[in-house]
């Protein structure tokens, strides 16, 4: 199969898209990034405490993945622990747990006036 043009592309809705609406394809360097994004979240899960951890409503295999990070003291078994945290949080909407740790975070630094 040889080269398309983008012209010669039709741009027609697929199921599930409104007319006008494209498929965008990421590429290696924003799909790494978004990995290392969630990485990072789960490095900041790490340094919570159990109570604030249960209050953020994670899922069970995080939650032990985090726990089990807690533990963790050599530097290469951490990095591979942190980078499975980061996989797991790829299967579930880091929004509210971006928003906790926000919320956390503006009530230890109160805004300047």
């Amino acid at each position: 199969m040889g080269l398309v043009r983008k012209k010669d592309l039709k741009k027609t809705a697929k199921a599930g898209q409104e007319q006008g609406e494209l498929l965008v394809r990421l590429s290696k360097t924003q799909k790494k990034k978004a990995a290392l994004s969630l990485q990072d979240l789960g490095e900041r899960l790490v340094k919570l405490s159990d109570e604030q951890l249960k209050q953020i409503g994670l899922t069970e295999d995080i939650l032990k993945a985090v726990k089990a990070a807690k533990t963790i003291k050599k530097h290469g078994p951490l990095d591979r622990q942190m980078q499975y945290v980061g996989s797991l949080m790829r299967k579930y909407d880091p929004a509210p747990v971006q928003e906790f740790l926000d919320a956390l975070d503006q009530v230890r630094t109160p805004a300047n006036r």
